[in-house]
């Protein structure tokens, strides 16, 4: 239908591309779900995802993260996460952080985390509804969902299949940022998801003699960005070699006191 909108809600009219969210498991109860989404790979998302449910555990906030970067997860292993999870008759349950973030990934459901997920699209589609709809997730105030990047299966799934509140966009400071943003935008709207913002990683190098930002990869965009589509600008995180050396060592909540993406959580909360 031209005149479609993607919003089902209150729409009595029948057709193709009418959209049925998912409902969670009945012994999940989960106020608020964000995607975190780009339009290309290897910009941050899951950092992103990371630090942000772990700021709002800081907050005294339940946090969740569906991992649906289903063959490149990498959550698990930020949070310093081993081993597979667990589950029953019931369901299957996250596993937790040390902070009480709840997590599910493919990580955590394969023999060795270095198997690779050689699946098709509707196969890798069809997990994710089941992170969403088979795990007890409990009370939850905010979920994440780490998505895979890109406009293809999956994050099509997601968007007609969990009801989000809201996306981030995550970019960094390049010249295409521009085309890669619109991407991710365009998505959102044609799906009538409310976009919060921007945020743009690898966005500057600490001095460590003056504490100047170093712009090592130029100007960044995301400025023109934001006002060209509209945004709010939520965080810039910087190249540090101290958040590097957190994620490697399985530690990225200790992050969450540095406050990158106050200005975020502060949005989402709204």
């Amino acid at each position: 239908m031209s005149d479609c909108t993607h919003d089902c809600n209150g729409c009595d009219k029948e057709c193709s591309s009418r959209i049925t969210f998912e409902k969670p498991h009945e012994l999940s109860r989960i106020k608020r779900t964000i995607g975190v989404v780009s339009g290309k790979g290897g910009v941050g998302k899951s950092l992103v995802t990371s630090l942000l449910a772990a700021g709002v555990a800081l907050e005294g906030k339940r946090a969740a993260i569906l991992d649906a970067d289903i063959t490149g997860p990498s959550i698990p292993k930020s949070f310093g996460i081993f081993g597979g999870a667990e589950g029953d008759d019931m369901g299957i349950y996250p596993r937790e952080s040390r902070t009480g973030v709840r997590i599910i990934s493919s990580n955590l459901l394969l023999e060795n985390e270095t198997d690779p997920v050689i699946w098709r699209g509707p196969v890798i589609a069809s997990m994710v509804k089941q992170f969403y709809t088979d795990v007890i997730w409990g009370d939850v105030d905010f979920m994440f969902v780490d998505m895979p990047p890109g406009t293809g299966d999956v994050p099509l799934t997601v968007f007609q299949s969990i009801k989000l509140d809201g996306v981030i966009i995550v970019t960094s400071p390049q010249e295409l940022v521009s085309m890669v943003v619109a991407k991710a935008v365009n998505m959102a709207k044609r799906m009538n998801v409310k976009i919060f913002g921007v945020i743009e990683n690898m966005s500057y190098v600490l001095c460590p003699d003056c504490g100047k930002q170093i712009e090592i990869f130029g100007r960044g965009k995301v400025d023109e960005v934001a006002t060209d589509f509209d945004l709010k600008v939520l965080g810039r995180l910087p190249m540090d070699g101290e958040i590097a050396r957190a994620v490697d060592e399985g530690d990225v909540e200790r992050l969450a006191s540095k406050h990158y993406l106050d200005a975020a959580i502060k949005e989402i909360s709204k």
